[in-house]
């Protein structure tokens, strides 16, 4: 009788504990309870909007995503968050945005707090086996050991018997790399490409547009011989599988833009029957979802998926399994650096309207990219530009940017109708605008800082751990100097730019620069003896922009002194990587200004052994770039 009181009351406690018993059980044998928890499988193919047959698209040919779609749920608003990989790719993996761990900047290295992990190492000691094959590229260090197997081998099929498995296939096969490469033969018919109004109507144009149709087509057979596996191998009614794509096409103005067309994604899950207990109310077999969600929202949705409930520093919304939360009003975008151009752009969109805020609007979208300038399109798209031979819709790319831009999917879905200054629109600016400040609030944004100075003022911690204290990143402060700086035309008198030149935090004394360079000559002027002192600001971020409103707008000594100050900024040498691009940059967009110190320039390094090895080539093209612009 004691011992069976006592089993009883093990029994019993097991019962009243169980996600901890389950946890620990699981963590101790990976086969326990294997039945009774999917496998999940991630298909995720690279630079592609939903041009497929399932969301609509007559032009496109995709049997297999589009059959795969008739079975499960697709997602009409899916957002990758980020318009680039590497920065997509670090939402995903860390259930964090970028801009909130100093990841958003292509091919950046940051840390994640000590204590944080990310989702695969989170699943393993759920006992699940975690493969990827078998790009990482992330912008974050990796704690410890993240995958079972991250490789070109990684495969569900090399699991423990009866184990659970998480899996991601990664195709690249509709890559903006692919879809440029000649020779190629259209499979489909370039005269029957519908070209978006922002392109012009070129055979170049209509080549590169069919050539990603032909490339989709190729990446929907992948897919299909990946769930061939599965069925093949008796495990369809054990897994959840998603398809989504990584962000919106490689053509220009869709990848690398936070617009919609650089950030919408095809989404389709499917949840066999077994698991369909696991589904949100809205899941139909064959339906579609109108909640909107992002890549920021994945990590805690595969984790609510395994019964694991999402660590508290998540920032996105589980929309699938116990813990998936009400849906979302807003989804969110966002641009830093790309490759070897500065820029921060911030966009949020609700179920009809996207609201883009340009913080750099003195940049033109089109800043030029060594790598987008390989593809035809973008070629000759810019080639017309500079013959006058575009409409002004197709030349706006080329231009510098407004600092709100607001657009009616609905009626506008080339997002090319800027209503930002309709009135019939203000309620609408007004609420999208608030929730995109609400949430760099939230997250602690800390893409307001320039990027040298989010490396510098978290040497001791990590981006991340700095945002959150405002001792170190007073971010309101930051955020109010930097909104203000970037409105353009506004009345000097809103800001007191003699008294924020000086401003204790070195952040507010950048923008306060920037805003009197996105002002122009006039505002320069104004202030000129201001901008001549901060040439000696302790802080290089500040100094390669007050030299460069100075170089672009100053008198002749002030303009001298701005350049060579500029050419010490882009010695590799004297204050690393970050600076050095800023200041080449800044180089580059004063053109022929910059001509008297083009032969110190030629004597610049252009490695150095602290710059990592994915970023090495940014400096050589900078370079390059004002050499040749200069020819």
């Amino acid at each position: 009788m004691l011992q069976r009181a006592r089993s009883l009351c093990l029994l019993f406690l097991s019962w009243a504990c169980l996600p901890c018993a389950v946890t620990r059980s699981v963590q101790a044998d990976p086969q326990a309870d294997s039945r009774e928890r999917p496998n999940i499988l991630w298909l995720t193919s690279e630079d592609n909007g939903p041009h497929l047959g399932c969301y609509g698209d007559a032009y496109a040919d995709t049997p297999h995503i589009d059959a795969l779609a008739k079975r499960s749920l697709l997602y009409l608003h899916c957002w990758s968050n980020a318009p680039v990989c590497a920065p997509a790719r670090t939402t995903l993996i860390s259930g964090l945005y970028p801009p909130s761990t100093g990841a958003e900047h292509m091919r950046s290295m940051t840390r994640l707090p000590r204590d944080f992990q990310m989702y695969p190492q989170i699943l393993r000691k759920a006992g699940y086996y975690c493969t990827n094959n078998s790009k990482e590229d992330y912008n974050l260090k990796k704690n410890g050991s993240v995958w079972n197997d991250s490789s070109r081998k990684a495969h569900w099929k090399n699991r423990s018997p009866q184990q659970p498995f998480f899996a991601i296939f990664n195709y690249t096969t509709s890559h903006e790399s692919q879809l440029r490469k000649r020779p190629h033969r259209p499979i489909h018919d370039p005269d029957k490409v519908r070209v978006p109004a922002y392109h012009p109507d070129t055979e170049e144009v209509r080549r590169d547009w069919a050539q990603y149709y032909d490339k989709i087509t190729e990446m929907d057979q992948q897919v299909g011989n990946a769930l061939q596996e599965i069925e093949a191998a008796g495990l369809t009614e054990e897994t959840i599988v998603f398809y989504y794509g990584d962000h919106g096409s490689g053509m220009p103005r869709n990848k690398r833009w936070p617009y919609n067309s650089g950030l919408h994604v095809p989404l389709v899950v499917h949840i066999p029957q077994k698991f369909r207990h696991l589904a949100a109310p809205d899941y139909n077999v064959g339906g579609r979802a109108d909640r909107l969600v992002s890549f920021v929202d994945f990590a805690p949705t595969l984790l609510s998926l395994i019964g694991v409930k999402p660590p508290a520093h998540f920032q996105g919304h589980a929309f699938l399994g116990p813990h998936a939360t009400a849906p979302q009003p807003f989804i969110y975008g966002f641009r830093g650096r790309m490759d070897e151009r500065n820029d921060l752009v911030r966009s949020v969109r609700d179920h009809r309207y996207v609201y883009i805020r340009n913080y750099m609007p003195h940049r033109p979208y089109g800043q030029y990219l060594s790598y987008m300038f390989q593809t035809p399109t973008t070629r000759v798209w810019h080639a017309l530009f500079q013959q006058n031979q575009l409409t002004a819709v197709q030349s706006h790319f080329w231009k510098p940017k407004p600092t709100e831009e607001l657009y009616d999917l609905q009626k506008d879905p080339d997002e090319v109708r800027n209503l930002a200054q309709s009135p019939d629109h203000r309620e609408v600016l007004q609420r999208l605008r608030a929730a995109q400040k609400q949430l760099a609030l939230q997250i602690r944004d800390v893409g307001f800082l320039p990027e040298d100075e989010v490396h510098n003022r978290s040497q001791d911690s990590s981006p991340y751990e700095m945002g959150h204290d405002d001792t170190t990143y007073p971010l309101a402060a930051i955020l109010q100097m930097a909104e203000h700086a970037s409105q353009i035309h506004h009345s000097q008198n809103q800001v007191d730019y003699e008294l924020q030149l000086k401003a204790k935090d070195s952040a507010v004394r950048y923008w306060a620069a920037m805003g009197l360079l996105i002002q122009g000559q006039k505002a320069v002027q104004d202030h000129e003896a201001e901008l001549q002192q901060a040439l000696h600001d302790k802080s290089a971020s500040v100094r390669v922009i007050a030299a460069e409103a100075l170089g672009q707008y100053g008198n002749d000594l002030s303009s001298t002194q701005a350049l060579h100050e500029l050419v010490r900024l882009a010695n590799l040498n004297n204050h690393g990587l970050y600076i050095s691009i800023m200041a080449l940059n800044a180089l580059d967009h004063l053109n022929a200004k910059a001509a008297p110190v083009f032969p110190q320039l030629r004597d610049l390094p252009q490695k150095h052994p602290t710059v990592p090895g994915r970023l090495g080539n940014y400096v050589p093209r900078l370079l390059e770039r004002i050499f040749t612009s200069a020819d």
